[in-house]
């Protein structure tokens, strides 16, 4: 990946990740952000709760820290924003699961 794309995914990931990582650490310890998405299959941590842990790590990293996993899921973000964000239900959204879904993946579409 050459910089122009390095570039183009921290753009994109940073317009798709609307909250800060302190907001989205809170949330994170909610009893909400744990009962929503694909769980594991051994019933533990959700898909979507491990990778607003790692959405943190990344946001609190330096741009020069960035690894290609870093870039690989900052890709994997923005794609899941995107798709999920297209299957917005009617109404109100503030308690859907639908909404607490794209949270946990840094994304708060009431923002």
């Amino acid at each position: 990946m050459d910089d122009d794309d390095r570039k183009r995914v921290r753009d994109e990931f940073h317009d798709a990740v609307t909250m800060t990582p302190a907001t989205l650490e809170e949330w994170l310890e909610t009893d909400e952000s744990r009962e929503v998405g694909q769980k594991a299959d051994d019933g533990g941590e959700s898909t979507g709760h491990a990778s607003g842990r790692r959405i943190v790590r990344i946001l609190r990293k330096k741009q020069a820290e960035l690894n290609d996993d870093d870039y690989a899921h900052m890709r994997k973000v923005v794609g899941y924003v995107a798709r999920h964000s297209e299957q917005r239900p009617d109404g109100d959204v503030t308690d859907t699961r639908w909404r607490s879904s794209l949270m946990n993946w840094g994304h708060d579409p009431k923002q």
